[in-house]
């Protein structure tokens, strides 16, 4: 007689491993899951409901009612718009490159090797980071007020002066001069950029008999032309997004005559002064698309003067 022997157990199937590529990929989005959240909560969301309320009449505490582009014919006729517009380009064609080219000449005093650099450094870029606050507008409508620091000075000379910000004359002037002393950052950039710049290019062109002016015109600025370009974009976006200087300094109705009435300030007018925030979020979007608008056009014409180290 023959026994049979009992077949043995199967055993349990083997756990597949994940591979390392996919345990990282997991870990990876738990880490951004805060920004996706942000992003979503903070930027995408209020952008949706403002492209929304753009072609809606909202105030506020009442429901938004659809009425169509009727917000956007209606800057045609708006005369402060017109005004804010007016005022935002001129602050930003005149400060802009102001405060660049101030930049670019620190920049290059600073280049010469100073004992003591990284204080210099430190003590110009301090005014990019404190010159966009309330207390430094604050300062400001101090230093160019009626009795300011500023008529203080020309009164030492017999120079007697009216309060710089109650005349439409001189008040954007002033947050033009508030905005190129915020040079700090474009300062630091350009710094970085004249020190990739090759000595022996320099030393080659003096061996050619170019001076001073014509090594830096010829040799260092076209080098340095991909830096100025990366300024000029940043510091334009920051110009037409002004806001708190002439909101502090003209306590937020844009005057004397509307003229500190920056876009940024007349759309908070518009939006929660007088809770129509549907003529806002419209004016909000004209303004994206302005942004966007010289942003392009800035890129399409910096193939023209623009050099790259490939020869492009």
């Amino acid at each position: 007689m023959t026994s049979t022997l009992p077949a043995p157990a199967a055993s349990p199937p083997a756990r597949r491993r994940r591979p390392p590529s996919e345990r990282q990929g997991w870990v990876a989005h738990v880490f951004l899951l805060p920004w996706i959240i942000g992003m979503l909560a903070v930027t995408a969301g209020p952008l949706i409901a403002s492209a929304v309320l753009a072609f809606t009449d909202y105030d506020l505490l009442t429901a938004p009612e659809f009425i169509g582009f009727d917000n956007f014919v209606r800057m045609a006729g708006d005369e402060r718009f017109w005004a804010s517009v007016r005022v935002t380009l001129m602050y930003v064609v005149i400060s802009v490159p102001l405060q660049l080219a101030f930049a670019l000449f620190l920049a290059v005093i600073l280049d010469k090797g100073l004992r003591g650099l990284p204080i210099y450094r430190g003590a110009f870029y301090l005014p990019s980071l404190l010159g966009g606050s309330v207390a430094i507008a604050v300062l400001w409508k101090q230093i160019f007020g009626d009795r300011g620091l500023v008529n203080l000075v020309l009164g030492f000379f017999g120079i007697e002066a009216d309060s710089w910000l109650q005349n439409p004359d001189t008040a954007l002037s002033t947050l033009i001069i508030l905005n190129i002393w915020t040079f700090g950052s474009p300062m630091v950039i350009f710094l970085a950029g004249l020190r990739q710049v090759p000595q022996e290019l320099l030393e080659a062109a003096s061996v050619d008999g170019a001076g001073r002016f014509r090594r830096f015109w010829s040799v260092t600025i076209p080098l340095l032309t991909p830096i100025i370009f990366l300024n000029l974009i940043l510091q334009m976006i920051g110009a037409f997004q002004a806001f708190t200087q002439a909101h502090v300094v003209s306590g937020g109705t844009g005057g004397p005559l509307d003229s500190t009435l920056f876009y940024t300030l007349y759309i908070y007018q518009q939006g929660f002064v007088r809770f129509d925030m549907g003529y806002a979020a419209a004016m909000a979007w004209v303004l994206l698309g302005v942004i966007a608008l010289a942003t392009a056009l800035n890129f399409i014409g910096a193939k023209r003067w623009v050099h790259y180290g490939d020869g492009s």
